[in-house]
């Protein structure tokens, strides 16, 4: 892949020479020349062959990240009492409330035990 790129490079850049030095040409024209036909396509191109190469690594560092967070939240459920102590009351209080807020109703409350929907009416302005 990077092959291809590097025999593009030479021959945008001979285009531009060439176009430098011609009688009819410009240095002007000859940078655009190297941006437009050698820059930009090889710069797209690259962006687009190397698009299974960012998946893979984004999808390691993913799976990476879950066996680390995986193994943090084993450790911690390892150290931590099984009911006694401040910790474990509180998860069992954390626990209860959660359990008391959810009903058995069509809908579920939010993360405060709230119902979703506004609880309070619009006010009217009157005329």
């Amino acid at each position: 892949m990077y092959l291809i790129a590097i025999g593009w490079f030479y021959v945008v850049l001979m285009m531009a020479v060439a176009e430098a030095i011609s009688t009819q040409g410009t240095v002007l024209g000859a940078v655009i020349t190297f941006l437009l036909y050698g820059m930009l396509p090889v710069a797209l191109l690259m962006y687009i062959m190397g698009s299974p190469g960012r998946r893979r690594i984004r999808k390691t560092a993913e799976a990476a990240e879950l066996a680390h967070l995986a193994q943090e939240s084993d450790a911690e459920s390892s150290a931590a009492p099984a009911g006694g102590g401040m910790a474990g009351m509180a998860d069992q209080v954390s626990a209860a409330s959660t359990s008391e807020a959810t009903p058995s109703g069509s809908f579920a409350p939010d993360g405060g035990g709230v119902a979703p929907g506004a609880s309070v009416a619009a006010v009217r302005k009157e005329a």
